[in-house]
């Protein structure tokens, strides 16, 4: 959003954090994790975490072979990393696109929102960027819509969408944020639809988030926060209407989140920052760090149908949506373990050689990983100069305040 303080204040930091990167690392820079020490308590929440990201996985050997699946409708021209432009949102009433999400039910359809002060809105968009349906959420609120997410309700089969109200320039100045739950339309005509407020508190105090995910296989929600120091928060595995949701800290997260999404499989998530995105078998379980296209402003994130490949965009207007398809040693790295049964069910391999099925590719958690183990985020010289800017800018905007009253 373009006209808080706080958030032009985060903006100057983005820009000045990106010429720190540069300068101080290069792109390719990476710095120790940083983690805190776990209590066992937090470590075995954390395992419990990571066996859901695994849960129901299956086999899925097609991946790990290449096999092809169908693209997505309307590949564009070519962005600077290599990556596609999908689209652009032809709708003028999109202006700050800061969630993205695909229908999990149909082909060809994807979901946006706008950031705070535009109503609690939603579109539904074609992949020619043309939007096919506006909905308004009834009885809800847009404080400062962030993010969203896809799930699909395994009872029904139908579409659930999630509309997270969680920005907090102020880090803690609201006493709770929100979660709107909303069944995905049937009809992509304008309606408006009902929705189930859930309303949340940090365990440890109030913090500025972007980013919201949704384990396809469990349901379980996860807050990513938007910090220097970020966060992945679980939230409980019943959510309740009647009272306030505590969300508990499980992992660490890059600085300057800004979205997250799950794999449809459930076998891996992602965060977006303003620099990269970082695909995670499981909080604090790194895999890789994946090239994004440069944009002007980074807000959203989300996997593509089969997996295969990340969707992301930015704020403005006819803001582009960008295709990335994810390394192949990502997408083997990333596929679901196979089960005991299968293992034994497994052909033998002759000695010496490897067994593409249930073997890493070579270099995945090894030499590729090994730098970017290191840290998702920036390296600890471009914090330091980071926090010296923020600084510099408050006084200026501190300055200005004065010579305006």
């Amino acid at each position: 959003m373009l006209n808080k303080p706080g958030d032009v204040v985060m903006r100057v930091l983005a820009v000045a954090g990106v010429t720190a990167a540069v300068v101080l690392t290069g792109h390719g820079a990476s710095a120790g994790t940083g983690q805190e020490t776990r209590t066992a308590a937090g470590q075995e929440t954390r395992a419990a975490v990571g066996q859901e990201a695994r849960a129901g996985a299956g086999l899925r050997t097609a991946r790990d072979a290449g096999a092809g699946t169908a693209r997505d409708p309307g590949q564009g021209s070519p962005g600077d990393d290599g990556g596609r432009i999908l689209f652009r949102f032809k709708d003028e009433r999109i202006t700050e696109s800061s969630g993205l999400a695909v229908s999990p039910t149909r082909d060809g359809v994807y979901y946006t929102h706008n950031d705070s002060s535009a109503g609690p809105v939603f579109f539904a968009v074609g992949p020619d960027g043309r939007t096919r349906a506006t909905f308004t959420l009834r009885g809800a609120d847009s404080r400062d819509w962030e993010g969203m997410a896809a799930s699909t309700d395994p009872r029904t089969g139908r579409g659930v969408l999630w509309f997270a109200d969680i920005g907090d320039n102020f880090e803690g100045a609201w006493p709770d944020v929100s979660v709107y739950r909303v069944e995905e339309p049937a009809t992509l005509t304008d309606a408006v639809v009902p929705a189930v407020r859930y309303r949340f508190r940090y365990e440890d105090g109030g913090h500025n988030a972007e980013g919201i995910m949704v384990h396809p296989r469990t349901g379980r929600l996860l807050v990513v926060t938007k910090q220097f120091s970020g966060a992945v928060y679980q939230a409980p595995k019943r959510l309740r209407t009647d009272r306030v949701n505590v969300l508990r800290k499980v992992g660490s997260a890059p600085i300057m989140a800004t979205d997250a999404a799950y794999a449809p499989d459930g076998s891996s998530f992602v965060i977006r920052t303003y620099f990269s995105a970082t695909v995670y078998r499981a909080p604090d379980e790194q895999i890789a760090r994946v090239t994004m296209p440069d944009l002007e402003q980074a807000e959203s994130i989300a996997y593509t149908r089969d997996g295969r490949s990340l969707l992301t965009g930015t704020e403005g207007n006819r803001s582009p949506v960008h295709r990335v398809p994810l390394p192949a040693t990502v997408l083997a790295a990333a596929a679901p373990e196979p089960t005991p049964a299968a293992r034994r069910a497994a052909p033998a391999t002759t000695p010496g050689t490897a067994d593409p099925g249930t073997t890493p590719v070579a270099g995945t958690r090894d030499a590729d990983a090994a730098e970017d183990d290191a840290d998702a985020g920036v390296p600890a010289s471009a914090v330091l100069l980071w926090l010296a800017i923020a600084a510099g800018a408050t006084g200026v905007i501190t300055l200005i305040a004065r010579h305006t009253r």
